[in-house]
């Protein structure tokens, strides 16, 4: 499927830097599929606004970012994709989080610029929580891109075909995924939750983080965890913390120097400090690999052979 090409630019308020996006795009396994040239973005997705195939390459512009897509792009396709690269949030106040806090200081002058890098949508951030669940991230990666393949649509963008992981109409009707019985009925479920408005950014971002994350972590399949990774990663709400997230917590407990026994309500305290940039200070601890990362980053390209 290729379409004529359309574009749009989007400005970055407050620090952008679009080459550490491209970075981390290198080393994040839920990407690990999508070939790069170090110099633009490039993936196929169904856009949430009618869950449709379009194609998008993102380049660096002045001041932000210029994109492609494979079809025309109203001012929703817009605000997706500034979603997705967290340019639809005003950051010229991070800076400040990091002043409060010198340990988030330093995170952000090793990685200036850097915003969290969004699923291209919160059904796809919630089926990818799903998959994941008990299995490496890297296979779950490679189930996900099956499932894309034998299900998703086909986008040709700058020459080269993409499979956007299937709507939720489309899994609903879909035969076997390729995974557990459970999963596969978690995930029917997600596609209904997506079909019914709960599962989108508009409803999502509506709410108090609070109140997102526990009408997330009623859907099935959806621990705290998984609610924590939809609002934040899939949604993209710049100011909400987990209650509840066992790697991030062993990041700080390193970080902060907290016991090993800390309650949660430690860890929300030292967030506290990072408001109202609460998810972006997690996605830099996540990012910069401090303390044991495993399983949430793949081996360095060295180590693969890159």
């Amino acid at each position: 499927m290729a379409y004529d090409r359309h574009g749009f630019t989007l400005t970055a308020e407050g620090p952008f830097d679009f080459g550490a996006t491209l970075r981390f795009v290198e080393d994040w396994p839920a990407t690990s599929g999508l070939p790069s040239d170090g110099r633009a973005l490039r993936f196929a997705y169904c856009a949430e606004s009618d869950w449709l195939p379009i194609g998008v390459t993102v380049t660096a512009a002045p001041g932000g970012v210029a994109v492609a897509t494979t079809r025309a792009a109203g001012p929703r396709i817009r605000d997706e994709v500034a979603r997705i690269l967290s340019l639809d949030v005003d950051g010229s106040g991070f800076a400040e989080a990091g002043e409060a806090d010198p340990v988030l200081g330093e995170l952000q002058r090793g990685s200036p610029g850097l915003r969290p890098l969004c699923f291209w949508s919160p059904w796809e951030a919630a089926c990818w929580a799903v998959i994941v669940q008990r299995s490496s991230m890297l296979i779950a990666a490679r189930i996900k891109q099956r499932i894309a393949e034998r299900y998703g649509a086909k986008v040709v963008v700058d020459g080269e075909t993409y499979a956007a992981f299937p709507p939720p109409m489309t899994l609903l009707q879909a035969g076997g995924l390729g995974l557990p019985a459970q999963k596969e009925e978690w995930l029917r479920g997600l596609a209904r939750a997506a079909l019914d408005g709960v599962l989108t950014t508009e409803h999502l971002r509506a709410l108090g983080p609070q109140e997102a994350l526990a009408e997330l972590r009623a859907l099935p399949g959806v621990g705290p965890f998984s609610a924590g990774l939809i609002l934040i990663r899939g949604a993209g709400a710049p100011d909400a913390f987990p209650g509840n997230e066992p790697r991030l917590f062993a990041i700080l407990r390193e970080a902060y120097g907290l016991p090993e026994d800390a309650p949660p309500a430690a860890y929300r305290k030292v967030a506290d400090a990072w408001r109202p940039y609460r998810s972006w200070a997690s996605f830099l601890f996540r990012a910069s690999g401090y303390g044991v990362m495993d399983d949430e980053r793949p081996p360095s390209r060295s180590a693969r052979g890159r």
